[in-house]
């Protein structure tokens, strides 16, 4: 599995120091949160098509507090972009509160800049699709 799940906040500085250059895609996520489960296959797929580009990191949200509260996570899921250990991009991915949404879509938000994102949920792809340009 490419999906690395972070054991605490001196191990989420690591990675994020190993990743160099590479964007780092944050999960922050909790065991009991429905739309966090729903989404994870997907961003496990994906980890694995893009594992040479990107980074992605799983942080739970009820066992790293410190660093939940240090980028002021207020649901779950959400994904930080990261750069550089420079913060890009941050927004919140609720998709219980999302219609008309299909994995399809996301995937060629993934796939294709010519695709501008048109529903909430492919929007953070999309602005993974733009940090790597």
């Amino acid at each position: 599995m490419v999906l690395q799940i972070v054991e605490s906040k001196e191990d989420f500085e690591k990675k994020l120091e190993e990743a160099g250059d590479k964007l780092v895609v944050v999960d922050f996520f909790a065991t009991w949160c429905g739309p966090c489960k729903m989404v994870e296959p997907f961003l496990k797929q994906q980890s694995e098509i893009l594992k040479d580009v990107v980074i992605f990191l799983k942080v739970d949200v009820d066992e790293n507090e410190e660093i939940t509260q240090e980028y002021e996570i207020a649901c779950m899921p959400t994904f930080l972009f990261i750069k550089n250990k420079t913060r890009e991009v941050s927004l919140p991915f609720q998709l219980d509160e999302i219609s008309g949404a299909n994995e399809e879509s996301i995937k060629e938000c993934w796939t294709s800049t010519s695709n501008p994102p048109t529903t909430f949920v492919e929007i953070p792809f999309y602005a993974v699709l733009r940090l790597l340009d």
